[in-house]
């Protein structure tokens, strides 16, 4: 059926995002990152843009920027749900850790600029909790072979 293929290509499209963000910050490939921000040279991914916020949580946010534990789960969620989306496995968890980064990334994002309530954070989030409901790791990616072998029958949720 076409709309699975279209789900596929809308899981590798995310999981793209995720991984394009990763590689930008790690080599400042001059998109978001400049190259002399990127953290192949010591400067923190997390420290600009947490150490400007503005909303109510401004002060939590601003408190964790440039936090070395803080930089490496949030570049490491970053490489994690890219790949996993991209190859369809481990849909579960990337949905889940992804939608939680995102809010949290939207909650740092307050006031928004464009729309009061919503923003692509939240139509990702959307989108990510969708996914792995209906089985988009299946096509166009792994997910189908995944789910079959033993240890995802025995764990579900690493599916």
């Amino acid at each position: 059926m076409k709309v699975n293929y279209i789900l596929g290509f809308l899981r590798i499209s995310l999981g793209f995002i995720f991984l394009w963000a990763f590689l930008d910050k790690l080599f400042g490939l001059n998109f978001l990152t400049p190259t002399d921000k990127s953290w192949l040279l010591g400067v923190s991914p997390t420290f600009g843009f947490l150490s400007n916020s503005q909303g109510p949580f401004s002060g939590f946010y601003k408190a964790i920027a440039g936090n070395i534990l803080v930089d490496w789960l949030f570049m490491l969620g970053l490489l994690l749900i890219g790949l996993a989306l991209i190859l369809g496995i481990f849909m579960k968890i990337a949905s889940y850790s992804g939608s939680l980064m995102l809010i949290l990334i939207y909650l740092a994002s307050l006031p928004l600029v464009h729309n009061p309530i919503i923003d692509e954070h939240i139509i990702y989030i959307l989108i990510l909790i969708l996914l792995p409901y209906l089985k988009s790791g299946h096509y166009l990616g792994f997910g189908r072979l995944w789910s079959r072998t033993s240890f995802v029958r025995k764990y579900n949720f690493l599916e």
